[in-house]
C-alpha cells in the first residue's frame, strides 16, 4: 500500500474514525484503525463490537492495499503534522508516515483478527442535520449518567410516518424534542433506544451536514442503528429493555404558568447558586411581581435576586435544582421561555414544571421541544 492524501482531510479523517474508541479495551486490536485503499479513495474504520465509525476521503493511490494501526497514535500525529500532502507507505510489518521532513513508523496489527464491521439494512429515513444535531444536544443532558439502570442511559429514537421524537431522563426530568421525519414507508411505529454518549457525538459530528440518513435494524440478536452522512458512517448496538413510559407524564394543557426572559433567568440562577452547596435546590416564587429566587439553608451565606416574569394564573413556589433549570432553559433556543405549573391536590407538594419555548412574551408556546423537571420538596 502506498498513497498520497492532503494533509487536513487526512486529520479529520482519521479523527472522526477514532473518537468513538474506548480509552481502554481488554481486546488491544479494538484500538486500532483499519485503512483500506482502492484505486481511488482511502477509507478509515473503527469498530470495538459496539460502535463502529467508517469514513471515505480522496486520495492519490499509488498502490491498493490496507493495514491495521494504533488508532490513538496515528490521530494524534495526524493532528500535529506539517501543512504538507501526507504519504503513507506500507513497509514490511510498519506503516511509514511522512509529511514534509516529519517522518513516523507504526507497527501493524494482524488484520485476520479485527473484527469485520456490521452492516445495517431495515427501516430508514432522513432528517435535517442541523435539526438533528440541535435536538440530540437539547435531549441528551437529561439521559441517566448512572449504568446501574442502562435503560435510561440512552436517548430513545420513537419514529413514526413523518415525525421523529427523541426522549430521554434520568428519573428526575424527562426531555422531549419532536421533528420532521422523511421515509418511503408508511404505517410507521418503530422504537431505538441508543447509548446517550454515542449519539452525543453524532449530533456533534452530522450537525453541519445537509441530511443525516438513519437506519434502524431490529428483531435479530444484534440490533443497530446506523447514521450516515457526507461519506461518514456510525453504527452502534441498541440498548435493550423497556424506556419508561415517560409521554404520559407530559399534561395535555397548563392554565397556570410564567413567560420569563430566558437569559436574564438563567444568570440570576446560577448568581443565586453561588452560596448553595453543589445538588443543593434554590426556591423560585413566581408571583405577579416576577419570580424571587432564594438560596436558604446554608450556615456560611444566603442569596436572593428577582427577575422579571409575566405570570398567568395562581402564584406558585417550587424548589428547584439550578443546574437542571439552567439545562432546560437553555436548550430552548428562545428569548423567552414558559415555565408552566401542573396542578397537584397538595399545596405543599407541586407537581413538575414543563419548560417550553416561547415565540415571544405574550406569544405562543412552541412545543416541539418540553422539559418536564420534578421539584424538590419544598423547603421551609
Amino acid at each position: 500500500m502506498k498513497l498520497t492524501v492532503h494533509r487536513d482531510v487526512f486529520a479529520d479523517a482519521v479523527s472522526f474514525a477514532v473518537k468513538l474508541l474506548p480509552q481502554r479495551t481488554t481486546l488491544p486490536i479494538l484500538s486500532g484503525v483499519l485503512l483500506h485503499a482502492d484505486d481511488s479513495s482511502l477509507t478509515m474504520s473503527s469498530f470495538d463490537y459496539e460502535v463502529s465509525a467508517r469514513t471515505s476521503v480522496n486520495a492519490d493511490i499509488e498502490q491498493p492495499g490496507h493495514v491495521l494501526v494504533s488508532g490513538r497514535l496515528l490521530s494524534d500525529i495526524a493532528q500535529r503534522l506539517p501543512q504538507q500532502d501526507v504519504v503513507l507507505e506500507l513497509d514490511g510489518s510498519s506503516m511509514k508516515v511522512t509529511c514534509g521532513s516529519a517522518k513516523f513508523s507504526l507497527l501493524t496489527m494482524p488484520i485476520e483478527e479485527y473484527p469485520q464491521l456490521p452492516e445495517v439494512s431495515g427501516v430508514s429515513g432522513e432528517v435535517s442535520g442541523e435539526h438533528f444535531g440541535q435536538a440530540i444536544a437539547q435531549v441528551s443532558p437529561a439521559a441517566s449518567r448512572d449504568d446501574v439502570t442502562p435503560v435510561i442511559t440512552g436517548v430513545l429514537l420513537n419514529i413514526t410516518d413523518d415525525n421523529l421524537a427523541l426522549m430521554a431522563t434520568d428519573r428526575y426530568r424527562v426531555a422531549v424534542r419532536e421533528m420532521p421525519w422523511a421515509t418511503s414507508e408508511s404505517g410507521l411505529e418503530l422504537s431505538a433506544l441508543v447509548p446517550s454518549k454515542t449519539l452525543s457525538e453524532v449530533g456533534k459530528t452530522f450537525a453541519h451536514a445537509d441530511k443525516v440518513h438513519i437506519t434502524i435494524m431490529t428483531g435479530s440478536e444484534r440490533e443497530l442503528v446506523a447514521f450516515s452522512a457526507d461519506d461518514k458512517t456510525v453504527t452502534s448496538l441498541l440498548i435493550k429493555g423497556s424506556f419508561p413510559p415517560v409521554q404520559r407524564l407530559f399534561p395535555e394543557a397548563i392554565d397556570n404558568y410564567c413567560v420569563v426572559n430566558t437569559a436574564e433567568l438563567i444568570e440570576a440562577t446560577r448568581r443565586v447558586s453561588l452560596v448553595v452547596e453543589r445538588e443543593a435546590p434554590l426556591r423560585f416564587s413566581f408571583t405577579a411581581d416576577g419570580v424571587m429566587l432564594e438560596a436558604l439553608g446554608s450556615e456560611q451565606a444566603q442569596a436572593s435576586e428577582t427577575t422579571d416574569g409575566h405570570l398567568v394564573g395562581n402564584d406558585c413556589v417550587v424548589s428547584l435544582k439550578p443546574q437542571f433549570l439552567i439545562d432546560g432553559l437553555g436548550h430552548t433556543g428562545s428569548e423567552f421561555a414558559r415555565v408552566g405549573f401542573t396542578p397537584t391536590d397538595n399545596p405543599n407538594k407541586p407537581g413538575p414544571v414543563l419548560i417550553t419555548a416561547q415565540t415571544s412574551r405574550e406569544g405562543e408556546q412552541e412545543a416541539s421541544y418540553r422539559y418536564l423537571l420534578q421539584p424538590n420538596l419544598l423547603m421551609r
